[in-house]
């Protein structure tokens, strides 16, 4: 079996060694890059199967090359930053990043956040069939969302998965930690905010309002449920 190639992105020489050997010390096969511009490069050129991004970087900041990756790839990013404000989360998850890592860190829960994400992300897709409800079409098998107005959302991976796990059981109510279960796997480490930024996006994207939720409802101190009734009942 092909070891997974890591890309691991920081301007800290010590901080590459040192993912850089616990990552290889669990199989991964690992580059790197010190700057912006050579981390983008080096995504879009060697196409990795998972990037370690940290936010603060010189030339280009982890954020931009994020949002320049994610106009042409779907690769897993862990985004990296010395700081802990919630509007970083919301800007780093908004711009499609899949887990957020506050320095100072454990290098081995890092690797391990790493290895539960590329787990996810290279799953077995359960073929559900077209999934329909009042005003949405998910299609699983093509990754494809429609609704009403005959528009196609594009939603990044980790937003459709959510939206299709909420899917497959229309009604029910699913905690925070049921969803990152589904979605990011049972051995996710992060902030269970994480739903809350994803949930948001979701609803921008789809044209949903938190007030007057067509597709996705809140449930008050629990957690989310998908309310669209389902076509034609």
């Amino acid at each position: 079996m092909t070891a997974q190639r890591v890309l691991v992105v920081d301007d800290e020489a010590k901080i590459r060694m040192v993912v850089r050997g616990y990552l290889e010390a669990d199989g991964f096969t690992v580059s790197e890059a010190a700057d912006g511009p050579g981390g983008l490069r080096a995504a879009l050129d060697d196409e990795p199967d998972l990037v370690i991004l940290d936010v603060m970087l010189p030339g280009l900041d982890g954020f931009e090359v994020l949002r320049r990756l994610r106009s042409s790839s779907d690769a897993p990013v862990i985004l990296l930053t010395a700081r802990d404000e919630e509007i970083d989360r919301v800007v780093g998850f908004t711009a499609g990043g899949d887990d957020y890592v506050t320095k100072p860190f454990s290098a081995r829960e890092l690797a391990l956040r790493a290895r539960a994400i590329l787990r996810r992300a290279t799953a077995p897709e359960a073929d559900d069939g077209l999934l329909r409800f009042d005003g949405l079409l998910i299609d699983p098998g093509r990754r494809a969302v429609v609704v009403d107005d005959g528009r196609h959302v594009d939603l990044t991976a980790l937003d459709f998965d959510i939206l299709r796990a909420l899917a497959r059981a229309p009604g029910h109510v699913f905690t925070r930690r049921q969803l990152l279960e589904r979605v990011w796997g049972y051995d996710f480490f992060g902030d269970e905010r994480v739903v809350d930024v994803h949930i948001a996006t979701l609803r921008r994207e789809l044209g949903d309002a938190a007030g007057r939720p067509r597709f996705i409802g809140t449930v008050r101190n629990v957690g989310y449920r998908l309310v669209a009734p389902p076509a034609g009942g």
